[in-house]
């Protein structure tokens, strides 16, 4: 089965997690993928396959019989569900072959068109085939991608024995877009001397740092009185959040920040005279930038209360921290998919994730865990698409990881 067959049939999977739930998986439809995984695995013939109660999936294709010397154990990890901001369900996927630099109509009676002129990206994979939503739903190459390159990859070294390899395990875990992916994730069962996360972008992305990063809650406690009579009593919530949001830096935000700036994005609100909420998510790859955030959080906090009588509560949620600090020491892990990339034509993109990824976690808990790309763009939404060729590439990249590690061992 390709690449391509696999990703076609992974995306007929509607996996959307869910913001609103604290079970894991925080919606059961990831665990009907995982289990479709689990019978693929099995009927591959790969062993110490292991599908817990929270849908997270392990398996391990054993070592070749390569070498005298002990080759490390390596994993490979993806995740199965696909982002609350969209619609996942009934996904119509379609291959747009050899594309042709032109608009691409995603639906035309909708008028919904991928161009282009919004996304130039688009413009660096003219030749190639994309496939592309019909506009109604996200795609879900974020990560179904990278599943399908990472069953592809393994299928390929079972199918290839004269490529010797070490033991490589494998794991596909839900809940990554909603910053759970890891919170369940048994590190020791895993086993892996370090893993790499297939969950990039472009092609050639090649990621080690990302956002420290953590959600804050803003909760402000008005007083309603009848307006004709609220002179020196009323306090209006919504307008003291409001007032709250306003303090912020107006350039520290998504809109205006790129590279290592970080930001502070507000994500939702809610509102009355009796009370409103604002939601935050803060983000900053320098460590002492990001705490500055939060103690700037703390301080507009302070500021409101003492000018309203302790009106507003601040609750801050620590989510995930820069990795970098633990995969720079071990720069062979780096060097290690760079050259994998190289030896297939693909130029490795070094730079840091402008977000956050699940090796982030596993890497504080034990397993260094860079990210590599999948291939898709435009992630979250109805204009995502993922490049074939690209696909092809990283599966190509596993292989060669795999078939690299004994040599460096």
């Amino acid at each position: 089965m390709t690449v391509v067959n696999r990703f076609l049939n992974y995306v007929s999977f509607d996996t959307q997690s869910s913001e609103t739930v604290d079970t894991t998986p925080s919606t059961a439809k990831q665990m009907l993928l995982a289990q479709a995984l689990k019978a693929e695995c099995e009927a591959m013939g790969l062993i110490e396959i292991s599908l817990d109660e929270h849908a997270y999936l392990m398996a391990t294709l054993p070592p070749s019989p390569c070498t005298v010397h002990p080759v490390p154990t390596i994993g490979f990890i993806a995740h199965l569900d696909t982002s609350p901001d969209m619609s996942g369900k009934n996904v119509k996927p379609r291959i747009v072959e050899n594309y042709d630099g032109k608009d691409i109509v995603l639906n035309e009676k909708e008028n919904i068109v991928l161009s282009p002129k919004m996304f130039p990206e688009l413009l660096q994979h003219t030749g190639e085939d994309l496939i592309v939503t019909d506009g109604t739903t996200l795609l879900g190459a974020d990560d179904k991608a990278g599943i399908a390159e990472i069953m592809t990859a393994i299928q390929y070294l079972i199918d290839h024995p004269e490529i010797k390899h070490g033991k490589i395990r494998i794991a596909f875990n839900p809940d990554e877009e909603i910053g759970m992916g890891a919170s369940k994730f048994d590190v020791a069962l895993f086993g892996c001397e370090w893993a790499y996360t297939m969950d990039g972008g472009e092609i050639g992305e090649l990621e080690y740092e990302n956002f420290n990063a953590a959600s804050a809650k803003v909760i402000v406690k008005g007083l309603n009185v009848h307006p004709g009579y609220a002179k020196n009593k009323m306090r209006n919530a919504g307008l003291i959040a409001m007032q709250f949001a306003g303090m912020l830096p107006a350039t520290e935000r998504p809109e205006h920040t790129e590279g290592y700036e970080g930001f502070f994005h507000l994500t939702g609100m809610t509102g009355t005279v009796e009370e409103a909420t604002l939601s935050y998510i803060v983000r900053d790859h320098d460590r002492n930038k990001f705490e500055q955030r939060l103690k700037q959080l703390q301080e507009v906090t302070d500021y409101l209360n003492n000018i309203y009588n302790e009106v507003v509560k601040l609750e801050i949620k620590q989510q995930y921290r820069n990795m970098r600090e633990i995969v720079e020491p071990q720069k062979h892990i780096i060097e290690l998919a760079k050259n994998a990339m190289t030896a297939v034509g693909v130029t490795p993109i070094i730079r840091p994730i402008r977000g956050g990824t699940d090796g982030a976690q596993l890497s504080f808990k034990g397993l260094p865990c860079p990210n590599i790309f999948a291939g898709g763009l435009n992630f979250h939404g109805r204009y995502e698409f993922v490049s074939i060729q690209s696909m092809e590439k990283a599966v190509e990249v596993i292989v060669n990881i795999a078939k690299f590690v004994p040599l460096q061992a």
